[in-house]
């Protein structure tokens, strides 16, 4: 039984389509009895799964925020074959300050599952996806960029999770993206993540890195409405025609994954990067991809980021100024999609 603090002004088992929020209870100095408003849309209609969709999580991250305001708009219960939740700003206080964290109480939203019901307002938005929209739900889909530190080749990705019928669905999802590269991930950055938690509970979760930065090219855009729409129309949710790679001319996707720590390269010293590889090409082993320049030391040689082993640069270092330990380059390895399942 959840012991939520967070008020929704939708009724979720109710037909049709309902636009509400989730008002999450907030003090301020100026506001004893405030609320934080995360809007949320539920359109239903008929028996089928359940898709509870969202982004935001992290508030520098702008694609998927666009591409479900947009369904918010434009789906209507008649395309609807059972239920679909959707959430553009998880963390509303990070998205409206363009944060990784949120300003209210410096929390990774991302890094706070299960929650705490009468926890910080990060916490209690956690217990709530825990304790609420997760047990409804039969597919997740969480939208993710690099945010303003690491700019990914656009792509959906997913955790290897040991279920095998979980994990056949999670594949065939990821797939029906249509991106160019489908990203097996690892958790090398702390504990508490959205997916993991709803992976937990049998759910069907989607992820995506698409992109990063403040600017969002109009393919990004594309790909991200593109391919969340066309996920749900694979699950059979929104009607409509699903599109494959084959049908829209384009080669299959390229199955790669990143599973190793050492896949992942951090900044040795603090200065000013240079990327030296573009996004999705092939390194080999030993092969400089980026280099550190000091702007107090111009006579000192720059210190080379090399790729650990032979890949694919899936993701690089978006602002150029870095910090010792920022991440710079994820290299990721191809894998036969025939051996996942």
């Amino acid at each position: 039984m959840s012991q939520t603090q967070i008020h929704s002004t939708v009724d979720f088992t109710k037909p049709g389509k309902q636009w509400g929020y989730l008002a999450v209870p907030f003090s301020y100095n100026l506001g004893g009895w405030a609320q934080i408003r995360l809007p949320v849309v539920v359109i239903a209609r008929g028996k089928g799964p359940t898709a509870l969709v969202m982004a935001g999580n992290h508030g520098d991250e702008y694609p998927g925020q666009v591409a479900i305001m947009r369904l918010m708009r434009e789906l209507q219960p008649e395309q609807i074959n059972g239920r679909i939740i959707l959430v553009p700003a998880l963390n509303m206080p990070a998205a409206k300050a363009a944060t990784r964290l949120s300003p209210i109480d410096g929390r990774n939203l991302n890094r706070s599952f299960p929650g705490c019901a009468d926890g910080t307002v990060t916490e209690m938005i956690a217990d709530y996806l825990t304790t609420v929209l997760f047990p409804q739900a039969d597919i997740v889909i969480d939208m993710h960029t690099g945010g303003r530190s690491v700019d990914f080749y656009p792509c959906a990705h997913m955790h290897l999770v040991p279920d095998k019928n979980q994990r056949r669905q999670m594949l065939e999802g990821t797939e029906a993206w249509n991106s160019d590269y489908c990203f097996l991930y690892a958790d090398i950055a702390g504990t508490g993540l959205l997916p993991v938690e709803a992976e937990s509970q049998g759910k069907i979760v989607i992820t995506t890195e698409m992109g990063g930065g403040e600017t969002v090219p109009a393919a990004v855009h594309r790909i991200t409405q593109s391919g969340v729409r066309n996920v749900l129309v694979h699950f059979g949710i929104v009607q409509g025609e699903k599109q494959t790679r084959d049908s829209l001319g384009l080669p299959p996707s390229r199955w790669v994954q990143a599973l190793d720590r050492d896949d992942y390269q951090f900044a040795p010293e603090s200065g000013i990067y240079e990327t030296l590889v573009t996004l999705g090409d092939p390194v080999s082993a030993g092969q400089p991809v980026g280099q550190i320049h000091f702007l107090e030391r111009p006579d000192r040689e720059p210190v080379v980021v090399a790729a650990p082993s032979a890949g694919v640069l899936i993701a690089s270092r978006a602002p150029s100024l870095v910090a010792q330990g920022d991440c710079v380059a994820c290299i990721a390895h191809e894998v036969d999609p025939r051996q996942l399942p």
